[in-house]
């Protein structure tokens, strides 16, 4: 009897000890952000920063989330689904992340790494033989869009692909050459396609040239959308299925899709955009389409590196698993790999161009250096989607913050760093 209080008391010790990854929410008025350092009036002023970007009409509104040891602290939404005022923001509604895909397909990546099913210097055509025998633009002709290559120095690696310094580029975004390649190519493609499989693009994707030799530069692209495919053909799992079992079920996300299933269509917000100085979404200006891939088509194409939905909500109980070191989403040495500077000595250019941060596996790495010019700690790691959501994982502070809006484009970059400042003024000493 002795033995089995003993064990008993063993077992409540140990699970007293483990942390709980799981976040926290509380209903309006039961919980004073106080009680973990944080100060409810100085979050006020958050919401004057959000509204009077949407009277200035900057910004159409959206949902913003930020949460603490686990805890949330703020989770507000603010403006209107329509320019009309028909229909105002739910806490619960969803959102294209677009590149905060990216940090998913990452994480799955370093959960197959950490189960030794694949190197971080593996040759990317060991698990997808089209990258095999890759070229590299050479010499590009403007007046017809003929070009020359090279051979590939060396394999492009899975390393390669999560730090982006593969040559695989986004055509549409890189006029001249690289486009005009890519066109060739039919590869400017986005989130989904009208007929393809997610195989038969990234096959077709490793026919394009590469921008640069693998591991010369970063090169922002579609990089992350080969380790989708990566993740389907080790898995044996279509990438939605592995992301569901893998990430979303242990998450306890129910609201993140590549495709919504019907009963969801109305929470998809609509994208706005700003014409003649008003803010007007895409679907009242005849232009929905472009937008509306979360609903429509063959649902064939599952894009790694841009094509999944999320709530704020859902998506901040992903990142704070990883803030408070992992749970059973990623053990804690493929996490501190993967938040490290991966970032060679020879590639220069991302430093150069951002002062006090370098590039992890699959996220912007925060350093900590004289240059630093942003509140967030150093460890903090972080990306941000094309409809203009953010988020950030601040480790130091065990906080993470959730930032979803639609507009396409958006300049107004004093915005966040606005945001993040308020952010970190907050937090009591």
């Amino acid at each position: 009897m002795k033995k089995l209080a003993l064990l008993l008391l063993l077992c409540i010790s140990i699970y007293s000890c483990t942390k709980s990854t799981k976040l926290k929410v509380h209903s309006p008025g039961s919980f004073e952000p106080e009680s973990i350092g944080v100060s409810s009036e100085k979050l006020v002023k958050i919401d004057q920063l959000i509204l009077k970007a949407i009277n200035d009409k900057k910004l159409p509104g959206g949902t913003f989330l930020l949460a603490k040891n686990g805890q949330v602290v703020y989770n507000k939404s603010f403006g209107y689904r329509t320019s009309k005022n028909e229909k105002a923001y739910q806490n619960d509604d969803i959102y294209r992340i677009a590149s905060m895909t990216k940090a998913i397909t990452s994480v799955s990546i370093m959960q197959l790494y950490e189960q030794g099913k694949i190197g971080l210097d593996d040759p990317v055509y060991k698990y997808i033989p089209s990258f095999k025998d890759q070229v590299v633009l050479d010499t590009f002709e403007p007046s017809d869009s003929s070009f020359t290559t090279v051979p590939v120095e060396k394999a492009v690696t899975i390393r390669n692909l999560l730090t982006h310094t593969s040559g695989i580029v986004y055509g549409s975004f890189n006029p001249g050459k690289l486009m005009a390649v890519y066109e060739k190519y039919n590869m400017n493609v986005g989130f989904s396609h009208p007929t393809w499989s997610t195989e038969e693009w990234i096959d077709k994707l490793a026919k394009v040239p590469l921008a640069h030799q693998p591991g010369a530069q970063f090169s922002y692209g579609l990089s992350m959308d080969v380790l989708g495919r990566v993740i389907e053909v080790i898995s044996g799992q279509p990438l939605d299925e592995y992301f569901k079992q893998n990430i979303f079920d242990k998450a306890g996300m129910t609201d993140s899709y590549f495709y919504l299933p019907k009963e969801k269509f109305d929470r998809l917000v609509p994208v706005y955009t700003k014409a003649e100085g008003q803010l007007i979404t895409l679907d009242e200006m005849g232009m929905a389409a472009q937008a509306s891939y979360p609903l429509e088509g063959p649902r064939n194409i599952f894009a790694g590196g841009g094509g999944l939905t999320s709530t704020a909500m859902d998506y901040a109980k992903f990142i704070n698993t990883l803030a408070l070191g992992g749970g059973d989403i990623l053990g804690a040495e493929a996490l501190k790999e993967m938040s490290s500077d991966q970032m060679p000595n020879v590639i220069n250019d991302y430093k150069d161009n951002n002062a006090g941060q370098s590039f992890g596996l699959g996220f912007t790495v925060y350093l900590d250096n004289e240059n630093k010019r942003s509140p967030k700690s150093a460890g903090t790691y972080e990306w941000s989607g094309y409809f203009n959501t953010k988020f950030f994982i601040d480790p130091k502070e065990e906080m993470v913050f959730v930032g979803m809006t639609q507009i396409v484009p958006f300049n107004e970059n004093a915005f966040w760093n606005d945001m993040y400042k308020l952010i970190y003024e907050a937090i009591e000493e």
